[in-house]
């Protein structure tokens, strides 16, 4: 069933370096991971719902409690000068309780089925396992080290199609947007430790021992009242040893305590502002000397392949409408392609969901007719059975 109109892109007449639309021939794209065993199969299909089957078919986990590892090629490019765009597809139709749905991107391999599948310069995307843990990984590497954005950047856990989407900008910023909307920003100096502090405490220098930081202190005029009762418990005054108390046999007799009458409570003196207080020690800080500046940490010289590396306890996810381009105007089209395609996949669970309810409308209809019948049956009966009776009756009274 199709409820819009949504034309099926073709990676060979796309601008972008991977525009993968899983169309029939996906299979002579992708290629398996050598790099662990028993993985899981993958599967092309739209799914329960979708705007045009054909067109929105896409890569789905299909075995449960699997890891899940497939790779696919592009012609190698730097993204030196340019904003990069990484953007894919995910619905968790299974609902799912916990495993990966994000992406990894890597350098140009020169085999991919034994591509390192931790050698990645990028790994985007939601990570879902139980409710402690659904977030957006947003993953760098840098010098050989794998960095992860400071931020909490939730992810989206329904049965629905959502479209994530990363962009890296030349001024050295990103975002994160799902479903076209913003969601999260920022500086990559800010946000990640690629580089290292400009500046450090000097080792040289230490707080000097008379240094006095404590803001107040007991006033050394303020004393303890005499009268002062600070005793909680005293021994009960009206308490006497029994008489028939034998300290051979149940030791020596120790009269029971009750809460002192006089207790004021606990005294302590009133807290002046310290003479001495110098103010809060602040650590001089030098320029480190391990410091390098960056003017590029947004900048891969070499991508080169894609892959779908996760673990799933219940399997059913579905990536789709994978795209990394450089060209603003073909991200932004793939946005609007996913708007129309959300737009008709949820017409069709509507209708799904409107025909199941009627569905269940009709049959419990059913039901309450058949209750209805049954219990007008049963009434007439008993209707009957109260005629004959009053018939019987006169016949007693003659006896």
């Amino acid at each position: 069933m199709k409820f819009f109109v949504l034309a099926a892109s073709v990676a060979a007449a796309s601008a972008a370096a991977l525009n993968e639309q899983f169309d029939e021939n996906w299979a002579d794209r992708w290629t398996t991971s050598s790099g662990k065993e028993d993985l899981g199969e993958f599967k092309v299909t739209a799914g329960k719902y979708y705007n045009d089957e054909a067109a929105d078919a896409g890569l789905q986990t299909s075995e449960d409690a699997k890891f899940y590892g497939s790779l696919t090629g592009f012609d190698t490019f730097s993204s030196e000068g340019k904003s990069l765009f990484v953007q894919f597809r995910v619905k968790h139709e299974q609902d799912i309780d916990c495993g990966g749905g994000y992406v990894k991107i890597f350098p140009a391999q020169a085999d991919l089925a034994a591509t390192d599948m931790e050698s990645y310069n990028l790994m985007f995307g939601p990570d879902i396992c139980g409710p402690g843990t659904r977030k957006v990984h947003v993953i760098m590497d840098y010098n050989g080290e794998h960095v992860e954005n400071k931020k909490s950047i939730s992810a989206k856990y329904d049965v629905d199609s959502h479209l994530y989407q990363l962009t890296l900008s030349p001024d050295n910023t990103y975002e994160v947007a799902i479903d076209g909307e913003k969601v999260e920003s920022g500086s990559l100096y800010e946000d990640y430790d690629f580089l290292k502090p400009k500046e450090i405490k000097d080792p040289e220098v230490s707080k000097p021992d008379d240094w006095v930081d404590e803001t107040q202190i007991d006033d050394p005029e303020d004393a303890k009242p005499d009268d002062w009762v600070t005793e909680k418990q005293i021994t009960d005054p009206e308490a006497e040893q029994p008489e028939d108390w034998d300290e051979e046999m149940d030791g020596e007799w120790e009269a029971p305590t009750i809460d002192n009458p006089d207790y004021t409570g606990d005294w302590s003196a009133k807290r002046i502002d310290n003479p001495e207080y110098k103010g809060e020690w602040v650590h001089p800080e030098i320029a480190n000397p391990e410091y390098v500046h960056d003017d590029a940490v947004y900048d891969y010289a070499d991508f080169g392949a894609l892959g779908v590396d996760v673990w799933q306890v219940k399997s059913g996810t579905i990536f789709d409408s994978i795209i990394i381009t450089t060209d603003e105007a073909e991200a932004t089209a793939g946005v609007e392609a996913f708007k129309t395609l959300a737009e008709g996949e949820s017409a069709m669970k509507k209708e799904a969901e409107d025909a199941k309810k009627a569905e269940d409308d009709a049959k419990q209809a059913e039901e309450d007719a058949k209750k209805a019948e049954e219990d007008a049956a049963k009434d007439e009966e008993g209707e009957v059975d109260g005629d004959e009776a009053e018939e019987e009756e006169p016949a007693k009274d003659e006896l």
